[in-house]
């Protein structure tokens, strides 16, 4: 048995201990995990998706490690205040996350996954809000419609979601508290037969969840 392959089962082992049954992979560009640790992240991502798995890996997804029962009344009156105008929708979810679901008018040019000016409101009130509230960690999942070819619009979607995360870190978020992940046209919320459903499938959705209650984080 070669080194590399004990490496790889060394792995396997720590992180199934610590997120077994949480990690999944769209493609080469899947997050993986949530809130379990940077460390841990960039193994899974090294194992599933090689470099380019083991960059996004190290910022855990945040699939796992929330809980159920906290008040967004505030951060969602916040948010949604920030983003008013921009078509920015901030709902409750039933697993207990928050979902800001951005429309791409207002935060990516076509082909393009430069944030836009207009998308920075919505993104500094997230990023005061994870400041705030170091309970809270952030996933960012990017989609696309089924314009073009499929393995370009899943890159597409995972540079728009990492450019999200990447906005949110240089704004004082630590990086292991956010997860980025292109879905490209694979989960359509509106008919991409129609220039008005195509319009709502390009999207941006940052999931909030806690870790723990607020003032319960050290």
């Amino acid at each position: 048995m070669n080194a590399k392959l004990l490496t790889r089962i060394s792995v396997f082992a720590v992180a199934g201990a610590l997120v077994a049954g949480c990690a999944s992979q769209q493609g080469t560009n899947t997050a993986v995990g949530t809130g379990v640790g940077a460390a841990t992240g960039a193994g899974l991502g090294a194992i599933f998706g090689g470099g380019k798995g083991a960059a996004i890996g190290a910022g855990v997804g945040a699939a796992v490690g929330g809980i159920t029962g906290y008040n967004w009344q505030a951060i969602k009156g916040k948010i949604s205040g920030d983003a008013k105008g921009t078509g920015t929708q901030v709902t409750e979810q039933q697993d207990g996350s928050l979902k800001v679901n951005i429309p791409n008018s207002i935060s990516f040019d076509t082909n393009s996954y430069a944030i836009k000016p207009s998308f920075d409101p919505v993104l500094d009130s997230v990023s005061q809000t994870l400041t705030q509230h170091p309970e809270l960690i952030a996933s960012v999942v990017g989609h696309t419609d089924n314009t073009g070819q499929p393995a370009y619009n899943q890159t597409l979607s995972q540079n728009r979601a990492q450019s999200v995360t990447q906005y949110l870190a240089g704004h004082g978020v630590a990086a292991q508290r956010l997860s980025a992940q292109g879905m490209g046209q694979n989960q359509p919320i509106a008919d991409n037969s129609t220039e008005a459903g195509r319009a709502q499938n390009r999207r941006v959705e940052i999931y909030l969840r806690a870790t723990a209650q607020p003032g319960q984080v050290q």
